[in-house]
């Protein structure tokens, strides 16, 4: 650790830290913030850094003086995170630490520019207002001057919020190698473009991205998009998420607002391809709302807006409960507020960090759990007929095929 040590007080002492962004806990708590992002302000006059401790529904914060800025940094990650983001004017510094504190220091170029130092109590955006950014500028939310167009800040406010769930998930992507994603029911791709800019053009990464949707004027709009911004690995395709067959593996899956169980056909794939990480914002979510009885639920049930509302957030449950049980470590987090939409719920897993990752004794508790809940609510849920020969105790698959079209909802 003293490496580490070392290079934070080299950066604190020439005041030069744009950003930083501490993730990855050592002890998950079901009450612990997941993530601290750190940046410089002036406080009457006088250089201090704030630390945002971001929980799963909200964000405190902390001013400390320049004077404390090494302390701070390391007490964290000493004691509650493995991973870490120093952003420089020199350059950007990934830190990862494993469990026996062997810490690893990647040394990148540099992503961002020093700002102006205030004390702005506005949102601080991974995608900052002011510069000009190509793909939001082609896509109408900026103008040639990097100033966000007022009716499109919400759609701002939404891209930026997925990429810091994309930032958050970075650890548990490979390293050293080219990734590959695929975002099924991509639409217009606004979220699309986001990801492949903020991984391949800020973060530098290779990857090679694919867009499927069933539209294909949207596709072939997306197609030319791609091709004028020079995203040379980023590709948009017309198809249905079941039929699509053209990788053996995928890192990340990425589904947003597949209808019904279109989700859960993108989940199975993602499955089978052992992805490393899976973003999705279900939608339109019928299924369970046409199976679903149970007698003590009588009163919730005979209101249909409450019926509806239940099944959706029972299927999530449901979801995320079977990929638990299947070795990832899943979330269920807010993705934009209510305000905006209904469907703000996004999953979010990560492969081999959940309790589904351990015994077979554990798997088979999951399992139990799940069980009685689906039985509870005389579920039958796709995703568990798709990947049942995946699942402790479950009958072998018949010889059968599903699907599920990908539309927007």
């Amino acid at each position: 650790m003293q490496e580490l040590r070392s290079l934070i007080r080299q950066i604190a002492e020439k005041g030069g830290l744009i950003s930083a962004t501490l993730s990855q806990r050592r002890k998950a708590g079901e009450n612990a913030y997941t993530k601290t992002v750190i940046k410089p302000m002036l406080l009457k006059g006088e250089l201090h850094y704030q630390f945002a401790y971001h929980y799963s529904n909200k964000v405190t914060h902390e001013n400390i003086p320049a004077s404390s800025l090494e302390d701070g940094i390391m007490k964290l990650f000493e004691e509650t995170f493995r991973q870490g983001l120093l952003c420089t004017a020199e350059a950007d510094y990934q830190v990862l630490i494993s469990k026996k504190y062997k810490v690893s220091i990647l040394t990148k170029s540099p992503t961002k520019k020093p700002g102006a130092l205030t004390h702005n109590r506005s949102k601080q955006y991974i995608l900052e207002e002011g510069r000009p950014i190509p793909f939001l500028v082609e896509l109408g939310i900026m103008n040639p001057e990097g100033k966000v167009l007022a009716k499109k800040y919400d759609k701002f406010r939404q891209i930026n919020r997925f990429l810091e769930m994309v930032q958050d998930v970075l650890p548990f992507l490979p390293e050293g190698r080219e990734l590959t994603i695929v975002d099924f029911g991509c639409g217009k791709s606004y979220l699309t473009f986001a990801l492949y800019h903020y991984l391949s053009i800020e973060m530098r990464r290779k990857l090679k991205v694919v867009g499927l949707d069933l539209k294909a004027d949207v596709i072939e709009h997306c197609g030319t998009l791609a091709k004028k911004l020079e995203y040379q690995n980023l590709r948009f395709l017309v198809g249905d998420i079941a039929d699509y067959d053209e990788l053996s593996e995928v890192d990340m899956v990425v589904t947003l607002h597949a209808c019904d169980t279109a989700t859960d056909a993108a989940l199975e794939k993602a499955v089978r391809w052992n992805a490393s990480v899976i973003l999705s914002v279900p939608c339109c979510q019928h299924e369970l709302f046409g199976q679903i009885d149970s007698p003590v639920l009588g009163p919730l049930l005979s209101h249909g807006i409450l019926k509806e509302r239940f099944s959706a957030l029972a299927t999530d449950a449901i979801r995320a409960k079977l990929l638990d049980i299947m070795g990832y470590k899943t979330q269920l987090l807010e993705f934009i507020d209510m305000e905006h939409t209904p469907k703000n719920i996004l999953i979010r897993a990560v492969k081999g960090s959940g309790s589904g990752a351990g015994s077979a004794s554990e798997r088979n508790r999951l399992w139990r759990e799940y069980t009685e809940f689906r039985d509870f609510l005389s579920a039958a849920p796709y995703l568990e007929q798709a990947c049942r020969d995946l699942l402790p105790g479950a009958p072998a698959a018949p010889d059968s095929e599903s699907g599920a079209e990908a539309s927007k909802g």
